[in-house]
């Protein structure tokens, strides 16, 4: 039986957009090479943390 994995959904949202990835052909490339944000404001402070 596979291990259980707990996440928050800040966490969870992270690992499936590095999950991500196009295809051009042959080529395959990430889809989401990096974040931004403003992480003083408290919209974003999961994220942040997730990150």
């Amino acid at each position: 039986m596979a291990e259980k994995v707990r996440l928050t959904m800040a966490q969870a949202l992270v690992r499936y957009l590095v999950a991500q990835f196009g295809e051009n052909g042959s080529n395959s490339y990430p889809l989401f090479k990096g974040v931004f944000a403003l992480f003083g404001y408290g919209n974003v402070t999961g994220l942040g943390e997730a990150l």
